[in-house]
């Protein structure tokens, strides 16, 4: 509704402004008030993650790229955008370290790149990756190779989902990145803590987190002594 009212206003100041309305009525539209923390993050839980991963047939060149996608996603909480952004010089195995540049707070993170989500992308770049002169760390398996999008990837995300019969509210690549959270929350980190790993330059971009802080709540809510009906 938001979306819709705020597309009324742009056509009814655009009737005005070329002569075919006499009077703007832009301002008569009065959209719905949008409350901030008003949603809730879109995550889905543990078991459902792994059900998308078993989901995932890893002896495709497909298969390959998009396991190592998900686990970047899941396990480092990357956005699509930054995961598309990788490149070959992101990578510092001597280090064994994972360079994000240019995250949407403007600044650079450094993850450690081991376990899982190392062997997948090593596993991807011997068997999945095409062998094309760019740097792009993740490209598209159908000729010419171009490097993947963030939006191929939150489309792909999606798709992973549906296949694996988990139904979210506009699943895509978010959905994972809030799965990423939720376990975070779930192993008790502190709010700041996180907000610094998922690359949160503002305290306050992280405070809708704390509406899935169950144990939390749940100890507010209680007090001492009282129990969970």
């Amino acid at each position: 509704m938001h979306v819709l009212c705020s597309d009324l206003r742009i056509f009814l100041r655009y009737l005005y402004r070329v002569g075919l309305h006499e009077r703007d009525l832009s301002a008569a539209v009065d959209g719905p008030r949008v409350y901030r923390l008003s949603s809730l993050p879109r995550s889905i839980s543990w078991p459902e993650i792994e059900c998308v991963l078993e989901h995932v047939d890893r002896r495709t060149r497909i298969g390959n790229r998009d396991y190592a996608i998900l686990l970047l996603l899941i396990v480092c909480g990357l956005r699509g955008r930054e995961v598309a952004s990788l490149s070959l010089d992101s990578i510092d195995w001597e280090r064994e370290r994972l360079l994000v540049a240019d995250r949407k707070a403007g600044h650079n993170t450094a993850f450690p790149l081991a376990g899982v989500v190392a062997g997948a992308i090593i596993e991807y770049l011997r068997h999945g990756r095409p062998d094309v002169a760019g740097r792009a760390v993740f490209r598209c398996c159908t000729p010419p190779f171009n490097p993947v999008s963030a939006a191929c990837i939150s489309q792909m995300a999606g798709r992973r989902l549906r296949r694996a019969g988990v139904e979210v509210h506009r699943g895509g690549a978010h959905t994972f990145r809030h799965s990423c959270v939720q376990r975070l929350i779930d192993s008790r980190f502190p709010l700041k803590t996180i907000g610094d790993f998922i690359g949160h330059r503002d305290p306050g971009s992280t405070d809708i987190y704390s509406k899935i802080e169950l144990e939390a709540l749940r100890e507010l809510a209680l007090g001492d002594g009282e129990a969970v009906l």
